[in-house]
Parts: structure tokens; sequence; C-alpha cells
């Protein structure tokens, strides 16, 4: 295939990090910025930029004519979606390919099956891939949803098949709330996703959140590393880290092992992030999803391999091969992320739009930063409250933590307000550095700063 110019269809700190990556290719960058977007910090990067439409992303990211005409206009051959917007849109995809572009990113038909959730599920299930207990695909009109929920029993959850981002999720801890639980979270769905189907799984009780990268050709399948992203505001994740510590050695082989059979089960191709739940209490790991896309988390896997994971992305998309084998792969030293938000976490995290006034990263070994923004960079309320991604590595976790303490207290951002507060107090909590949090960890620790207003 070929990728010569690419499309950029994002924004923000993944455009720039696309950007980068392809002009070390020899790649020329086209960015498809809304209007506001048109000064950005990675539209100064690219080496075109073409608007596609105003402010609200319905009307420019979301928009997918409007993206493809962009790529037609400025004679780009193929198309890079990033995370979040059209980047999981199987529809999508597919237009990018009948368009005569090369997609980087896993087949539509990956997407489809494993973008919406109680599919992967099954999927998942015949894999081997070790699962919860839970409904047999989505809920039906004619489903005896008393009858299900009780053989998995409670509490359980009810999720969207479609859709992410927390949303569509719901507990229900006992019988009578069920039914009208399941109508809240398919209304919740279908205004959030277009599709109101949902699915039962079993609630697991101060579970850890681990998942497993990938990466395939479409034929061949290997994994880099797990990830731990347990540390979640609103089933969020807010800081993440690998590997996954803690984790019994049986465990990790398990996941690492199921995750490349489940990827070649649905002959995946690009980079994918097999998800689980794991429970300390019974040292089980069980799947609960996959996103057919890069991840947000991606950087703390490319600190312990030193690989850069959109650079193999794009090549494994030009060039319909892996370069890499599993012996290629290796591990070192341990690696943390910490997403800083334009929100407010003393008043329920709410967003935080303005201008940033003053902006002062940190530095030194081991110590990096992905940002969209500048100082002067206009925060808009119309799309994710992302600034910036702090990435720290060192030898081990203890000294991990301890640079990122230090990495942290350097940021310095003014005129919003942001979630750095929250992170110090995250990472100063006996519990963390104990491995004994857990996902609910921040809302159920009231005295985080007020993250539970």
């Amino acid at each position: 295939m070929t990728v010569d110019k690419l499309l950029v269809a994002n924004r923000g700190e993944i455009a720039v990090r696309i950007i980068r990556a392809a002009r070390e290719l020899g790649i020329k960058t086209v960015l498809a910025a809304s209007e506001p977007d048109e000064g950005s910090y990675a539209a100064q990067l690219a080496d075109e930029v073409h608007i596609i439409g105003p402010a609200p992303a319905g009307k420019s990211y979301l928009n997918a004519e409007a993206v493809l005409e962009a790529a037609s206009a400025t004679g780009c051959d193929s198309l890079h979606p990033g995370y979040g917007f059209l980047s999981e849109n199987a529809g999508f995809a597919r237009a990018v390919v009948d368009r005569g572009l090369t997609w980087i990113g896993p087949s539509a038909d990956a997407i489809e099956l494993m973008g919406n959730k109680s599919r992967a599920r099954q999927a998942a299930k015949a894999a081997g891939v070790p699962t919860l207990r839970g409904s047999d695909g989505a809920l039906t009109p004619d489903s005896d949803t008393l009858g299900i929920a009780e053989k998995v029993g409670y509490p359980l959850v009810v999720k969207a098949s479609a859709g992410g981002g927390g949303r569509g999720i719901r507990l229900v801890t006992a019988a009578a709330d069920l039914l009208s639980t399941v109508e809240i979270a398919q209304a919740e769905a279908q205004a959030a996703f277009g599709d109101s189907t949902v699915y039962l799984e079993q609630f697991v009780h101060r579970a850890r959140h681990v998942e497993v990268q990938i990466i395939g050709d479409g034929a061949q399948v290997i994994h880099l590393g797990d990830r731990d992203c347990s540390l979640q505001r609103r089933q969020q994740k807010i800081v993440e880290e690998a590997p996954a510590p803690g984790l019994p050695d049986d465990v990790r082989a398990t996941i690492l092992a199921s995750s490349i059979e489940l990827g070649r089960q649905c002959h995946y191709s690009g980079l994918g992030t097999i998800e689980f739940l794991y429970n300390p209490d019974t040292q089980e790991a069980a799947f609960i999803e996959m996103n057919t896309r890069l991840q947000v988390e991606h950087p703390v896997t490319e600190m312990i391999t030193g690989l850069d994971l959109i650079r193999e992305q794009i090549l494994v998309a030009r060039d319909g091969a892996l370069r890499l084998t599993q012996e290629d792969i290796g591990f070192s030293g341990h690696a943390f992320e910490f997403r800083i938000n334009a929100e407010d976490p003393e008043n329920g995290f709410m967003p935080s739009p303005g201008t940033l006034e003053r902006l002062q990263w940190p530095g030194g070994p081991g110590v990096r930063i992905d940002s969209g923004v500048v100082a002067g960079s206009a925060v808009a309320p119309f799309y994710d409250s992302l600034l910036a991604k702090l990435i720290v590595w060192d030898s081990s976790r203890d000294q991990a933590m301890a640079r990122s303490s230090g990495a942290l207290s350097e940021v310095l951002i003014s005129g919003v307000k942001t979630t750095l507060p929250l992170l110090k107090a995250v990472l100063a909590r006996s519990e963390v550095a104990a491995v004994e949090h857990h996902s609910k960890f921040i809302e159920t620790t009231p005295d985080l700063l007020g993250a539970n207003a």
C-alpha cells in the first residue's frame, strides 16, 4: 500500500504524535482541522492544513464526508484516524479503503466484530480467552433478563454494546432495580452511540483494570506487553503504568497468550488492546473488551519496549506485514503516564475551558511530554479536555514513582484548572505504592481533594 501523503484526521497531542512519526518516515502530512484548530500546534507542525468544518465535532471531526473530501482535495493517499472520533467506525474505515486510500488501522471487519462489546465477548469465549459470567450476547425484547441476571449473580453491570469512555455502564445490586436500570442504560447508549443494545456482565469488587497491547498483520500477531489502567475517574483512565504490577506469573502468561490467540482468530492487523479485569482476591483475570485502535496510554508501552508504536502501525499498513517477531520484543524498566486534563477535580471534574496563560513542562532523563498545546493556546469546550500526557520511565517501579513525583512538581499551568493536584495526591497514596488500588479507588477515597464532589 502507498503511504506518501497522510491525512491526520484528529487533533491535539495525538495529531502531533502522528505528524512526528510520519515526518521521521519521510511521509508528508495534512492536518484535517476544525476552524478553531487552524492555528493549533499540530497545524504548525503539519505540511498542510485543510479546514473540515466549524468547532462542533459533529460538523468537523465526526463528519466523515468532510474528512474524506479533505483527503481527496489535498491528494492524500492514506489516512490515520488517531483515537476517538472516527477511529472505531467500521463504515468510515470501509469508505476510506473504497476511496483507494490506505487506512492506518485494523480492517473494518475486525472493528465491526471487536468494536461491539457483546460480540467481542462471544469471540473471546470462542478463542478460549477467560471471560466473566454474563449474558450470551446482547439483550433482546424476548430475553429473560431477570433469569439471565439470576445466573450471572448480583451485583452485576449493565453495559452498552457500542462505544466507550465509561458511558452506558450501570451497576445493579438488586433484582428490583434491574429492568429500570436496563432501560436507562439503553437510552444512554442510544443517545451516546446510536446503538441501544446492552448486555449483562458480572461485577468484580475492587478489580484492577489490566490490558495487553497487540500488533498484527492479519496473519501474525504478537504482544507488546501489558499495562495497568486501574486509576480512573468516572470510569475513564487518568494514570496508567507498564508493566502491570503485582500480577502472578501464571496470570500474566495467560492474558498475553490468550490476547495473541484472540488477535489471530479475528485476523487482526495493526494495533489493538485487549482489556481484562483482574481480581486480586481470586488471582484471576477475565476479558472485558477490545479497543480496535491506538490507545491514549500507548506511550508507557513505548517506554518499556523502546518502540514507536505509531511508526509500527504505519509500517504494517504500508507493507502489509509485521517487521517484528515476538523474539524481537524486549522489556526494560517501568513507566507511568499521567493525563493532565483541563478539569476541576474539586468540582466533579467539570471541564475548565480558557486560555493557557503559562505553561511549564518538566525535563530530565526518562521524562517525556506528549502535548498539543503551548502557552497562549485556547482550551475550547468542544472537545476532550486532555492537555498533555506526562510519561516517566525508570529502571524500577519505585524509582519511576519517585521520578514521577519530581516531574509532576515541575509542571506549571495557569489560566485553567487541571487535574494536577489530583495526580499528585494519587501518586502519594500508600495504597498505590503497595499496589492495593483498584478501578474504583479514586471515587471511593473521599479525601482525594474532593474528587467525589
